[in-house]
C-alpha cells in the first residue's frame, strides 16, 4: 500500500496487527459522519482529543464517535483540578497532526493518554492514521503494544 500514513509504518514496524481505511476526506469530518462512511457503529470509531490541564501539561483522551468528554471525570482520571480542550492552532505545533487527522499513535511527544472504559465492549477500535482520509482499526491489546494508555470512564452521560 503506498498510501501508508506514519501511523501505518510505525505499527508496521513494531509488527502490530491493524485493518487499514483509505477513504477520500479533504477535511475533517465529525466521527459521527466519518462511522457513516465506514460503514460502522458509533460505538467502534473513536475521536482523539488533546486538552490542556490547570498544570500546563497536556493530555490525551481517545472516546467513541458521537460521545463527548466529561471534563471533570477526565480531569480526575489524570490527577488535575481542571483541562480544557486545547485550542485548533495549538494542535499541529504540539502533535505534528491537523485537526480531523490527530491519533493518539506516533506524536511529536507521548502525552498521557486515557481511553474510554467502552473500548472493552467492542473487539477492535477504529482510530485516526495520522492524516485526513486515513484510519486503523486494531484491538486494544494490538494498540497497548505500541502506546501507553489507562482505561476510565471519561464521557459525559
Amino acid at each position: 500500500m503506498a498510501d501508508k500514513t506514519v501511523v501505518m509504518k510505525l505499527l508496521d514496524k513494531k509488527g502490530i496487527k491493524y485493518i487499514p481505511y483509505i477513504y477520500d476526506c479533504p477535511e475533517a469530518i465529525s466521527a459521527e459522519d466519518l462511522a457513516v462512511k465506514l460503514g460502522k457503529r458509533n460505538c467502534d470509531v473513536f475521536k482523539t482529543l488533546v486538552t490542556v490541564g490547570k498544570t500546563g501539561k497536556n493530555y490525551v483522551f481517545v472516546l467513541p464517535a458521537g460521545k463527548e468528554l466529561d471534563l471533570k471525570k477526565a480531569a480526575k482520571c489524570v490527577g488535575e483540578k481542571s483541562i480544557d480542550m486545547l485550542k485548533a492552532k495549538d494542535l499541529l505545533p504540539l502533535t505534528g497532526y491537523i485537526h480531523g487527522g490527530c491519533s493518539p499513535i506516533g506524536m511529536k511527544k507521548f502525552f498521557p493518554t486515557t481511553i474510554d472504559i467502552s473500548c472493552n465492549d467492542v473487539p477492535t477500535i477504529t482510530v485516526s492514521a495520522g492524516a485526513l482520509g486515513h484510519q486503523v482499526e486494531l484491538t486494544t491489546d494490538e494498540l497497548a503494544k505500541v502506546i501507553k494508555f489507562t482505561i476510565a470512564d471519561i464521557t459525559a452521560e
